[in-house]
């Protein structure tokens, strides 16, 4: 069995996670709330290390990050675990209940990643912070290979862990679900606050994009939008964001995002914002980059295939403005 990081022992055997804001205090023999740490005899133990519940070679876009080397394939690979609760789920099934999984080892993964001749290994499909201390023993043994980590992740960890992880991090995914507290709470059983910590603090290390999934109802007002925007462009106006369809999937039975309110979220954020995205819907130009100078096409993409035709030695083609991207 392999150790817990971040956490301290209590009384009579009780010990409590430090890993995230949940700080689960965990009797004798019980689990935590992602189903990844359970205590035993009063030791905190990952119990998820190196079990993965999926493995796969996708475009990075996929992911998405549409600015971190385009049209790279990178091996993809997930915990089954997640220290959220979110009833639209679209991966509920290898992340809100138990099932098959099979260990692979860090040294495993890393020769397989080199085998596929993979960019690097995203964490991904489920949430890959409550594989903690696999993330840090396989990123390690990645950038001594010479290989990328990308994390695609809901960003609730406490400040201490996420910056011993991020050395080991190239590049995230972080999924900003609203900017409602009250929906952070109640819905997705979250807090909003260390979401938005994570955010910072990673842009300050590592290449970050931002996705946001509208929920009719839910998320979707132009306020609650603005102040999504407007939080981004804080960051800074080069900060890839992308807005998401939601479709009706696990305990949630509320119809699809309409349409036209992606196209809504989308032309709101170009005022302020470079690069902004619309995904699970074709929408004309919303994969697409453009120069913000001169409006080159810079990258062109169609479903999970991008061409960078638009980029040469890392600039703009037409106006020679150095691109925002990580090649």
């Amino acid at each position: 069995m392999y150790e817990a990081k971040w956490y301290k022992k209590l009384s009579n055997g009780k010990v409590e996670c430090l890993l995230c804001p949940h700080h689960c205090v965990i009797l004798l023999g019980k689990i935590s709330i992602c189903k990844a740490r359970k205590n035993t005899n009063g030791t905190l133990y990952a119990i998820n290390y190196g079990e993965c519940v999926s493995l796969a070679m996708d475009p990075i876009e996929k992911k998405p990050l549409y600015h971190f080397h385009p049209g790279a394939l990178i091996l993809s690979v997930a915990p089954n675990s997640c220290n959220f609760d979110c009833p639209f789920c679209q991966n509920a099934e290898i992340s809100q209940s138990k099932t098959y999984t099979q260990y692979i080892s860090p040294e495993e993964l890393v020769d397989l990643a080199i085998k596929k001749k993979s960019l690097g290994i995203a964490y991904t499909y489920t949430e890959p912070l409550t594989w903690y201390e696999y993330l840090i023993d396989a990123g390690k043994l990645a950038h001594k290979q010479g290989i990328k980590n990308i994390l695609v992740t809901n960003g609730m960890i406490d400040e201490k862990p996420l910056l011993e992880l991020l050395p080991y991090m190239d590049a995230a995914n972080i999924d900003l679900k609203s900017m409602d507290e009250g929906f952070y709470k109640k819905v997705v059983h979250g807090d909003l606050k260390t979401v938005l910590n994570t955010i910072k603090i990673s842009r300050q290390h590592i290449w970050i994009e931002l996705t946001n999934l509208i929920i009719p109802g839910y998320n979707d007002s132009k306020e609650l939008i603005s102040k999504l925007i407007d939080f981004v462009a804080k960051l800074g106006v080069n900060t890839p964001l992308h807005f998401s369809r939601y479709f009706p999937h696990y305990k949630f039975t509320v119809p699809p995002t309409p349409v036209e309110t992606l196209k809504f979220a989308w032309e709101l954020a170009k005022e302020k914002l470079n690069y902004v995205y619309v995904g699970n819907v074709w929408l004309e130009g919303a994969s697409d980059t453009y120069c913000p100078e001169c409006s080159n096409l810079l990258v062109d993409r169609s479903y999970f295939y991008a061409n960078p035709s638009g980029i040469e030695d890392k600039k703009c083609k037409k106006c020679g403005r150095k691109v925002d991207f990580i090649l």
